[in-house]
């Protein structure tokens, strides 16, 4: 699903950005990965949204680049929940992330950071050094 963002927000930073999704996850009964694609001064230009189940979200490495070229993205900012109540990435999360970011690096697009929250705690991936 791919929804419009009204009014562009500048998410410079890992808190601007923490502020951004946190109500994207006031549900916590499964797993949703949200995509926020941003312009060359980090606004918020298209917001993305991907269903998972309780346990797992899959990262569609190919719908999130599709929509970052054709939308002209400069960079993309992830987040996405554990119902289970740990922020700390898992295994899959690490590596699903350096994949896209790989990848994303070829068509010259930056990933800025994923975020996981699990009720009010938040981890960044940029500020753990995963990224």
């Amino acid at each position: 699903m791919l929804q419009r963002a009204e009014t562009p927000v500048a998410l410079t930073g890992v808190e601007a950005s923490r502020l951004f999704f946190a109500p994207c996850f006031v549900d916590q009964s499964a797993e949703r990965l949200w995509v926020a694609h941003v312009d060359d001064q980090s606004r918020c230009i298209h917001l993305a949204s991907y269903e998972g189940t309780d346990e797992r979200v899959d990262m569609p490495v190919r719908s999130i680049l599709g929509d970052a070229i054709r939308l002209e993205s400069a960079g993309i900012i992830l987040a996405h929940n554990h119902p289970s109540g740990d922020a700390h990435p898992s295994r899959s999360d690490k590596v699903a992330t350096r994949t896209l970011a790989i990848a994303a690096e070829a068509i010259d697009l930056a990933l800025l950071d994923h975020l996981v929250f699990a009720g009010e705690q938040c981890s960044s991936f940029r500020r753990m050094g995963l990224l």
